[in-house]
C-alpha cells in the first residue's frame, strides 16, 4: 500500500508534465520538429541506459536507488519550473530536463520490478500488474487535463507541482521497512557478464523473447501516433485543455481495461489475449479517410483496452519466472529491447509533420503496424504461449514482509 500509494502522486505529476512538455516547446518554439526532439530526449534514456539500469537494481539497495531516482527527478523538474518563473528558458535547458527525468524514471522502475516482486505472492502477480496498471490508468484519466489546466494557469506550474509528487513518493518510500530483495552475496562478476546474465536468460524463453521485440518494435509507432494528437489538435484549434481531455479519455480506456483485465485472463489463453492486442493496432487507419483528431483519439480506444489486459499477463508471467537476483537485469533487458527504438517514433513523428500532411504520417505508422501485427499472428511462440495457470502450481514465494516484522 505504502508502495502504490507513494507512486499516485507520483504518476499524477508525470501525468501532468507529459502533456506540459509538448506543450511548452510548440508555445516556445512553434516547432513540430523541436516538439518531437523534446520527446525523443525524454525516453532516449531507455534505449541507452537500460542495462546499467538493470544491473544497478540488483546489484545495489533497490530501496534507495529508487530515493535516488526520486530525488533526482525532483531537482530536474524543479529546475525547469525555477527558469520558467525566472523567465529565462533557453531551448536547450528543455530537453535536457526531459533526458535527465527520463533517466530517473528509468532507474526507478528497473528496481520497482523487484519491490514488487519481493511484496507480492507469486501467483498474485499477474493480478498485482493489473492493480499497476489500474492505478496508472486512473493517476492518467486526470493527468493529462490537470497538466493542460495546470499549464493554462502558467506555464511553470505543471512542472514545480511534479517536483512536489516526486518529494510525496520519497516520503512513502522511507517509511517503508519492507526489505525490496532477497539476501543476496555480492557480485564481482564485471558489468558485462552480468548484462550477459540477464540477456541469456530472456533468451532461453522463447515466448518472452518474441513479445520484447513484438512489442519492442510496436512501441516506435504509438509515441508517435500521440505526438500527431498533440500537433493536429494545435492545428485544429484545441485548447490545452481540451488536448489534456482527449488524453484523459484514452487513460479512461485504460482504466477500462485493467478493470476488464481479470475477465480476460480467466476467459481467455494468453494467445488469445496477444491476437486481440495486435488486432488494434490497425485501427489507426480510419484517420486515413477521415482526419480529424477527435477521430483518431477515438481510433486508439480500443487499443487502449487491450494494452493493460496483455501487460498483466505477459508481465505477470516474466516477473513470477524470473529469479529474484535476475530480475533487475531481465526487466532491463527486456525493456531495452522493448524500448529500443520508442524514442524515434515521436521524433519521426515530428519530422514528417514539418513535411508532409498528418494522413501521411499516420499512413506510415499503420504501415508499420500491419507488418508487426502479420508478424505476431504467424509467430510459433506467440501461437504456443503459456498458460497463466502454471502459476498457480509454482512453488510458494518467500514472503519478506512477514521475515522482516512488517
Amino acid at each position: 500500500m505504502l508502495l502504490q500509494s507513494g507512486q499516485l502522486l507520483s504518476s499524477l505529476g508525470s501525468q501532468a508534465t507529459t502533456i506540459a512538455y509538448p506543450l511548452l516547446t510548440l508555445a516556445e518554439t512553434h516547432s513540430p520538429a523541436k516538439t518531437g526532439f523534446v520527446a525523443f530526449a525524454r525516453v532516449a534514456p531507455q534505449a541507452l541506459l537500460n542495462l546499467f539500469a538493470g544491473v544497478a537494481a540488483d546489484r545495489w539497495n533497490r530501496k534507495w536507488l529508487m530515493i535516488g531516482a526520486d530525488a533526482v527527478r525532483a531537482a530536474a523538474v524543479a529546475t525547469l519550473g525555477i527558469a520558467l518563473v525566472a523567465g529565462a528558458l533557453p531551448f536547450w535547458l528543455i530537453p535536457v530536463v526531459a533526458f535527465v527525468e527520463g533517466s530517473g524514471s528509468l532507474a526507478f522502475r528497473a528496481a520497482q520490478a523487484g519491490a514488487v516482486r519481493s511484496v507480492v505472492p507469486r501467483p498474485q502477480l499477474p493480478a498485482a500488474a493489473a492493480a499497476q496498471q489500474a492505478r496508472g490508468s486512473a493517476v492518467g484519466l486526470v493527468g493529462p487535463p490537470l497538466g493542460g489546466a495546470l499549464f493554462g494557469l502558467g506555464r511553470a506550474v505543471p512542472f514545480l507541482f511534479d517536483a512536489c509528487s516526486y518529494v510525496f513518493s520519497t516520503a512513502a518510500l522511507i517509511a517503508m521497512r519492507t526489505p525490496f530483495q532477497e539476501q543476496r552475496a555480492r557480485d564481482t562478476a564485471p558489468l558485462r557478464l552480468q548484462v550477459a546474465e540477464g540477456f541469456r536468460f530472456l533468451w532461453g524463453q522463447p515466448f518472452l523473447r518474441t513479445c520484447a521485440f513484438l512489442w519492442g518494435l510496436g512501441n516506435f509507432a504509438f509515441p508517435g501516433v500521440l505526438l500527431v494528437i498533440v500537433v493536429v489538435g494545435k492545428r485544429q484549434h484545441l485548447t490545452s485543455g481540451e488536448i489534456g481531455a482527449l488524453f484523459a479519455v484514452f487513460s479512461a480506456f485504460l482504466l477500462i481495461g485493467s478493470l476488464v483485465s481479470p475477465f480476460f485472463r480467466r476467459r481467455f489463453s494468453m494467445r488469445t489475449i496477444l491476437y486481440i492486442e495486435l488486432g488494434t493496432w490497425l485501427v489507426s487507419s480510419v484517420f486515413l479517410i477521415w482526419p480529424n483528431v477527435y477521430i483518431l483519439t477515438a481510433a486508439i480506444l480500443p487499443q487502449a483496452i487491450a494494452m493493460p489486459v496483455t501487460d498483466s499477463a505477459v508481465t505477470g508471467y516474466r516477473v513470477a519466472v524470473t529469479p529474484d537476483r535476475l530480475v533487475g537485469r531481465v526487466e532491463s533487458v527486456r525493456s531495452n529491447i522493448a524500448l529500443l527504438i520508442a524514442p524515434f517514433g515521436p521524433l519521426v513523428a515530428g519530422l514528417l509533420l514539418d513535411s508532409v500532411s498528418a494522413r501521411a504520417t499516420i499512413g506510415v505508422f499503420v504501415a508499420f503496424a500491419l507488418v508487426l501485427a502479420l508478424w505476431g499472428w504467424l509467430s510459433p511462440s506467440v501461437r504456443k504461449a503459456p498458460s497463466l495457470a502454471e502459476l498457480d502450481d509454482a512453488p510458494a514465494q518467500r514472503n519478506f514482509g512477514v521475515a522482516a516484522g512488517v
